[in-house]
């Protein structure tokens, strides 16, 4: 996909399983289960899809995926598989190295989503990205800092701490265009300050929800995660935004779901819904 100035890549950097109840909050499972299998673990796919964005001057990351400074335990725990799109691999792909990436945009630090910010180097946790600045919300890092009980097991300072000490970490505090034609907007319901993308040039709009909508059976209301801390408030957001998704016929990115990459979301008298697949 080209929007202005970018082309736009979708990134593999694996699959994982997390708890399908967890992962649909309120819905019964003979709901869920229609749209997303469960293994017998009560486990359902996801993917760990993050996007490449290059073009006017700028090679941007935007999330990096689970990483590779996994143990065992944290592997069959989460069924966690990474051989089939390995970051730098997948990066290779698009004719991409490490050290070209300028620009690194953090949904949250959860380690699904920042686990590819660090590599250990002779033993030591450095930036994945050696040339990179990295991009979070202020309040998200700061609840990382401290998380509750709640949220605890969701985040790994391996992933981002080392990011401050080598000096490359940027808080950003709101909404804002960090680049032509490239915004952050933010989301106050699955975590303090989701981070979520919107790419355009007033006539073709990408939106990168991260995990406002995780997969394509997340676009009705209800449909809201029992990991999201102020479900009402991710609520009130999916309703804000779709809004202005379907009214300027924006495309969808799904960062988890493990058979839709990108597509569109409708309005049906039942309430918002997905309508079709489109490439990206």
């Amino acid at each position: 996909m080209k929007i202005g100035p970018y082309n736009i890549y979708p990134i593999d950097t694996g699959t994982f399983w997390l708890d399908g109840g967890a992962m649909f909050g309120v819905i019964p499972k003979v709901l869920w289960e229609k749209t997303n299998k469960a293994d017998e673990r009560n486990r359902v796919q996801l993917a760990a899809r993050c996007l490449l964005i290059v073009g006017n001057g700028k090679t941007i990351l935007m999330d990096n995926g689970n990483g590779q400074k996994i143990t065992d335990k944290f592997r069959n725990l989460y069924s966690l598989e990474t051989e089939s799109g390995e970051l730098y691999k997948s990066l290779a792909q698009c004719n991409v190295k490490p050290d070209q990436i300028t620009d690194v945009i953090l949904s949250h630090l959860h380690f699904d989503h920042a686990g590819g910010s660090t590599v250990k180097e002779n033993g030591k946790l450095i930036p994945a990205f050696p040339n990179a600045k990295f991009y979070v919300q202020k309040s998200q890092w700061e609840n990382s800092l401290k998380p509750n009980e709640r949220d605890r097991a969701s985040y790994s300072q391996n992933d981002y701490l080392p990011l401050q000490e080598h000096g490359v970490l940027n808080l950003i505090d709101g909404e804002k265009e960090l680049f032509d034609g490239i915004s952050v907007l933010v989301s106050s319901g699955h975590t303090p300050a989701l981070q979520m993308l919107k790419i355009t040039d007033g006539s073709s709009t990408l939106f990168y929800p991260a995990d406002l909508a995780p997969f394509t059976s997340h676009i009705p209301l209800p449909y809201i995660m029992g990991f999201d801390l102020q479900p009402l408030n991710t609520l009130a957001d999916k309703k804000r935004i779709f809004k202005q998704a379907v009214d300027e016929d924006w495309t969808i990115f799904f960062e988890h779901d493990a058979q839709v990459v990108s597509g569109n979301i409708k309005m049906t008298e039942k309430g918002f819904a997905f309508d079709r697949a489109v490439d990206v």
